[in-house]
């Protein structure tokens, strides 16, 4: 029973699309059919449209319409205009590495707001890049730090500002709609990782510019693509960057009409468009509250046992739990896996055997499987 917070267990459903023959994204026409689906349900998903946005010349330059969200997310703010969905094939950190490269050339001011290490890593990608990073930091168990971000924009001018919505190695899920609003009215093109959140919680996407997802994570499909909705202002920015790279590129993505950049993963795409049909035929208000009571039944089990959350309650993610067991994560988790065949997460970094991580996002965002989850680690915690 595999139990992490990404990659997630894979329903039947999308493990019946990916045994099917194999299309030649290359030559065969229905793949851009099958590419132009799944660009339309990530409309959906994104919040950004009704699914008809840029989905005519197989997510091209059209624009998804009005940014404003399902479930009253989204909305007409700061990246303005439309969104464009794109597909790129690559892991979810592709999309993280690929919004740096086309927004970002050797003295771009950028500022990356953190309290957790995918926050960190932006500044990483930055420096990478030769854009010059300024890392307005909290703790790890802290929220975002806005007096902080507020005081830094005051003295500085940024092309480009990230940020992450769900810290998944912490468990924690940011408010950063109040960032956001700092940001966009300073003129930042904003870059917001929602891999961990995308699919499972609502996410302001009508007010940031580039918000990353992937497939592995709530949408319950396996590793290997990467999901982008991109505001006019941003492909703007990237065309006056022109980046040079083709894989971390997201320009040759923008439209696809006549072919895609390289051979697309054709499997993962196939994949991908039947987890997305269980997303929206299900609701995604539905699957947002699908993923509240597992995260809830998650908590109440684990206070039960005498387990502390890593963050706040208040600041904790639908998607993922990260429990405090200072010095026993790593034996939790093998023997969690032995003696139950139950698979969950350790953290990351310094916090690598002091947090214990339970993923119910996806399909796993079920009350009877994070019970027989917890029932499992009740056990272990006995012997």
């Amino acid at each position: 029973m595999l139990m992490t917070p990404g990659p997630t267990a894979v329903p039947d459903a999308v493990r019946e699309a990916m045994s099917r023959e194999l299309i030649n994204p290359d030559v065969d026409p229905r793949f851009a059919g099958i590419y132009e689906d799944v660009v339309e349900k990530l409309e959906t998903v994104y919040g950004i449209g009704d699914g008809a946005g840029g989905a005519g010349d197989v997510g091209g330059a059209g624009g998804a319409g009005s940014a404003d969200g399902a479930d009253g997310v989204g909305g007409a703010g700061g990246a303005g205009g439309s969104h464009d969905v794109v597909v790129p094939g690559g892991e979810g950190i592709l999309g993280l590495e690929a919004a740096i490269a086309s927004l970002v050339e050797p003295g771009t001011e950028v500022l990356c707001l953190s309290n957790g290490l995918y926050g960190d890593g932006f500044a990483d990608f930055v420096e990478q890049y030769g854009g010059e990073a300024t890392l307005v930091g909290a703790g790890y168990d802290e929220p975002l730090p806005l007096a902080a971000l507020e005081a830094t924009l005051a003295d500085g001018d940024f092309a480009v500002a990230t940020m992450v919505h769900c810290e998944t190695p912490t468990g924690t899920l940011n408010e950063i709609g109040p960032a956001l609003d700092l940001l966009n009215e300073h003129g930042a093109i904003t870059v917001v990782d929602a891999v961990s959140s995308l699919g499972g919680v609502p996410v302001p996407t009508g007010e940031i510019d580039v918000c990353l997802g992937a497939s592995q994570k709530c949408f319950s499909a396996p590793p290997g693509l990467t999901t982008a909705a991109i505001s006019d202002r941003a492909w703007a920015a990237m065309e006056e960057r022109d980046p040079h790279s083709l894989y971390t590129n997201f320009l040759p993505w923008r439209d696809v009409s006549e072919g895609f950049p390289y051979t697309h993963l054709t499997t993962n795409v196939v994949a991908l468009e039947a987890a997305l049909s269980l997303v929206v035929e299900e609701g995604v208000a539905d699957v947002y509250d699908r993923h509240e009571a597992a995260a809830a039944r998650c908590r109440e089990r684990g206070a039960a046992l005498g387990l502390e959350p890593f963050p706040d309650p208040e600041r904790s993610s639908p998607t993922v739990t990260a429990f405090s067991v200072p010095g026993r994560a790593t034996e939790l988790q093998a023997r969690l896996r032995e003696a139950e065949d139950v698979t969950v997460a350790t953290g990351l970094a310094d916090l690598a055997d002091d947090v214990l991580r339970i993923g119910h996002m996806g399909h796993n965002a079920r009350v009877d499987r994070v019970d027989e989850t917890m029932d499992a680690l009740a056990r272990v915690l006995e012997a």
